[in-house]
């Protein structure tokens, strides 16, 4: 389909380029549908009922309230009008909301949330918010938390919960239900939360958590089992695709600042004094771009998605030395797997891995603080010289949530759940554009956002610091 541009007093219409609706997995895939609520444990079909919400004194749908399957969120909103046929393949997701329609009865609903690998501002908040709003929105009663990670399926007691029990834990930062990594056994799983009765897990984590909730969905439809299974992504990077951002990145941001902030004081309060903060980031440099962008008091943002060098003509050592001469100090922001390359590693060290099967880094804040003190022994022998570095990774992981990552968690766990509801199965609910879809899991487990250094928010990031590109052996000199 091309454009089909016409005028109409003034307006110029267009058609859209066409786009691919992604299935968002559904029980009756493979059980079968019936119109009557199913015995408890029953495995061969599912019910189809009324929104318990219509009940709901608080709620009192409107004739819009309910979202219709057939609404779609496309996966770009930016076209060229000039070239309609041009522009890249357009993807599009169902709507995320309540449905008229639910497939589980809540009587019989055995709920399970889980919370895998590191900590994240918002974590206590998803699991207040899916437990209130499992409770509140459809009255399921039987909710239980999995306490550590993955491996607590089938080696730790679940914890019940109720409103009660975590009515307050938006507050507090953490897991309440304690967190590991690794520890993901198929079978052991599955086998655990057949034999619990759980038939709607909840799992929140990072990358390697859904990539383990991917495994869980399929070997819970290779046995045709009445289990719906979402992920809840969670990771401070903002690392993963699709959806516009993660929660908890907002709260990094801003306990970021405060670090920034005070590496700033140190360094101006030294002779060639440098602050140097190491920020999270394993693949990605959003919390270090960010950070800088919003303090304006870094001179120079390193990150995984570019490549730096340290000695030479246009490398970083010649810009701090080119800074100190004409500030007196500098502020540098790295993320923490920014430089792996310049770090001395053996083979072995650069094949370890951390239970979740992450590469374990160097690391690159360390390295520097001690580089950069040589380098100035060399270049400048006998003169006052400051590295304050400050690592603030864990305060940034477990604080509280802020006011906007806690509406967030709010949105995220209560899009879930109406999904679940719904029967949907092995997808993630997130913002799209400004708009909650649902995501098929495998999607969201595979896809990476990473920062694109060729937009406008990088070339704002060298306009503030006035940094080298690391190619070309230069930088812009500023006034």
């Amino acid at each position: 389909m091309g454009s089909s541009d016409q005028t109409t007093g003034g307006n110029l219409t267009f058609t859209p380029p066409p786009f691919t609706l992604r299935p968002i997995p559904h029980l009756s895939n493979y059980l079968t549908s019936t119109g009557n609520p199913t015995t408890a444990g029953d495995p061969a079909s599912i019910p189809s009922l009324p929104n318990p919400i219509d009940r709901n004194l608080f709620y009192r749908p409107s004739s819009t309230f309910y979202i219709n399957p057939s609404d779609v969120i496309l996966s770009s909103i930016l076209f060229d009008t000039q070239n309609i046929s041009g522009n890249a393949p357009l993807l599009a997701y169902h709507r995320a909301g309540p449905r008229h329609v639910v497939n589980f009865d809540p009587s019989t609903v055995r709920a399970a949330i889980v919370t895998c690998g590191g900590l994240c501002p918002g974590m206590n908040t998803v699991i207040r918010e899916l437990v209130v709003g499992l409770r509140d929105l459809y009255g399921v009663k039987d909710i239980f938390g999995i306490p550590m990670g993955y491996r607590g399926f089938y080696s730790a007691e679940p914890v019940k919960l109720d409103p009660k029990a975590v009515h307050d834990l938006h507050k507090k930062g953490g897991s309440m239900l304690m967190t590991t990594r690794g520890g993901f056994d198929l079978e052991k799983i599955v086998d655990s939360i057949v034999r619990r009765g759980y038939n709607q897990i909840y799992a929140i984590g990072g990358d390697g958590t859904m990539r383990g909730a991917v495994e869980m969905y399929k070997e819970i439809k290779r046995r045709k089992l009445n289990i719906s299974i979402t992920g809840i992504p969670k990771t401070v990077d903002n690392d993963i695709g699709i959806i516009d951002k993660s929660f908890g990145f907002q709260t990094a941001v801003e306990v970021a600042q405060q670090a920034i902030a005070a590496a700033h004081t140190e360094a101006e309060s030294a002779v060639n004094g440098i602050g140097l903060v190491k920020l999270m980031g394993r693949s990605t440099g959003h919390i270090a771009l960010m950070g800088t962008l919003s303090s304006r008091d870094v001179d120079c943002c390193l990150i995984p998605e570019i490549s730096f060098y340290l000695d030479g003509p246009g490398g970083l050592y010649e810009f701090i030395d080119q800074t100190l001469k004409k500030k007196g100090h500098a502020v540098i922001v790295v993320a923490e797997g920014a430089g792996q390359d310049i770090i001395p590693r053996d083979a072995a060290q650069v094949q370890e891995k951390d239970p979740s099967g992450n590469p374990l880094f160097s690391d690159i804040g360390a390295y520097l603080k001690i580089d950069l003190k040589r380098w100035w022994d060399q270049a400048h022998p006998g003169e006052l010289f400051t590295v304050k570095y400050i690592d603030p990774t864990y305060m940034i992981r477990a604080v509280q949530a802020n006011a906007t990552d806690n509406l967030y968690c709010t949105l995220l766990a209560h899009s879930s759940i109406h999904g679940v509801m719904a029967g949907y199965t092995g997808f993630v609910a997130g913002p799209v554009n400004g708009n909650y879809a649902y995501i098929p899991l495998e999607d969201i487990a595979i896809t990476k956002n990473i920062v694109d250094v060729r937009d406008h928010k990088w070339a704002w990031v060298r306009s503030v610091t006035t940094q080298p590109d690391f190619k070309c052996g230069t930088h812009v000199e500023t006034a």
